[in-house]
């Protein structure tokens, strides 16, 4: 199956699984997936993820969701940057998600960092994504 934006539908996929209260999900493996997921981990903001391979060749994310008292950790969770659309930004111009309260996720020539992160390396990128 062919997707035009592969991380648009992960980010929903998650956002459907916390709306569910569902303990985890499963998409399709990418680097970029990767690296975001890996980003959300050390934000706080999912438990973890697995990498397995069901199929020969064909390999499969399972994303942990995180709960506080009953409710979703991330309470929105939306594409920034869309194919049609990208959104570039630099250092002084990230912008803040709800007072700091939540996060941008961006790629950088250093790699996919939050936005607290891309603020201490001095770069800017991409603005894939904004959660809180």
């Amino acid at each position: 199956m062919s997707f035009s934006d592969p991380l648009g539908d992960m980010l929903t996929r998650i956002r459907n699984g916390q709306h569910a209260s569902k303990s985890a999900v499963s998409c399709p493996a990418s680097k970029l997936r990767m690296n975001v997921l890996e980003t959300l981990k050390r934000e706080g903001y999912i438990r973890g993820y697995e990498v397995s391979e069901p199929e020969a060749g064909k390999r499969e994310l399972s994303i942990e969701l995180k709960y506080y008292q009953g409710k979703g950790v991330i309470e929105h969770v939306s594409r920034v940057s869309k194919p049609g659309r990208r959104v570039y930004s630099g250092v002084k111009g990230l912008p803040t998600v709800q007072n700091g309260l939540g996060i941008s996720i961006l790629s950088t020539p250093r790699g996919v960092l939050s936005d607290n992160e891309a603020r201490d390396a001095n770069v800017g990128g991409e603005v894939l994504c904004k959660v809180y």
